[in-house]
């Protein structure tokens, strides 16, 4: 068989174990540096996501050393990583970019080519930070939650705790309005950030107390999608 056809199927050179480590260890440090950039850019963000990116360039830096120069072993990954599903939804655009980000800087790195990762790492640092979202001199609590609060049919919820509502929370989306206890209440959800110094403890025993409240629940939305 010629050789150019049995080239794809090589082995290629082993790598010795100090190398291992060294890439692996470039693949912590830049990824670090994904991670911080991140945190730095978004105004709101889960919070295990800026440890998952770190994660996803040591990881896929283990994948390019393993494939190495062998097509036999990319596609034997390839098939043994597609059943691999994530149960958290990447709600935004530029989540996806991060994590596109941090694979190609764990690509980069596997291959023995950190030039390209910290290169990559400058430029897309600086569009991040150029392209970020002003707040006005505000800056927004990354913890989102979603409150359900129950109060008798009769009542007005926003008569109730509107004036709670504008001094606890950033913003506040409305999600659900549902009847509950055979209709003889209403059950209303959003979805809130706290304000800076604003306490979830706190607020949700502010906002039990008011008079006509029935029931209060308040759970992070990052717990929530981990259960879904």
């Amino acid at each position: 068989m010629p050789e150019f056809l049995l080239a794809p199927f090589a082995s290629g050179t082993p790598i010795s174990p100090g190398d291992v480590v060294i890439r692996l260890l470039i693949a912590a440090v830049l990824g670090s540096v994904v991670s911080w950039v991140y945190r730095r850019s978004r105004t709101e963000f889960i919070a295990s996501f800026p440890t998952t990116l770190v994660l996803l360039a040591i990881l896929i830096a283990m994948v390019t050393q393993v494939i190495g120069d062998s097509v036999a072993r990319a596609f034997s990954l390839v098939g043994a990583l597609s059943i691999v599903r994530f149960r958290t939804v990447v709600r935004d655009t530029q989540d996806t970019a991060f994590v596109i980000f941090a694979v190609v800087v764990g690509m980069a790195c596997g291959a023995s080519d950190p030039r390209v990762a910290v290169v990559g790492i400058l430029i897309v640092s600086t569009v991040a930070f150029i392209m970020k979202p002003r707040t006005s001199g505000r800056t927004s609590s990354p913890m989102m939650f979603k409150l359900s609060v129950r109060v008798a049919t009769g009542q007005d919820l926003n008569q109730l705790a509107g004036g709670l509502f504008d001094g606890a929370l950033s913003s506040r989306r409305l999600v659900a309005i549902e009847t509950t206890k055979n209709g003889i209440a209403l059950e209303t959800s959003y979805v809130v950030q706290l304000r800076n110094g604003q306490n979830a403890d706190d607020f949700v025993r502010a906002l039990n107390r008011l008079e006509g409240v029935q029931h209060v629940a308040m759970t992070s939305l990052e717990a929530e999608e981990a259960t879904a």
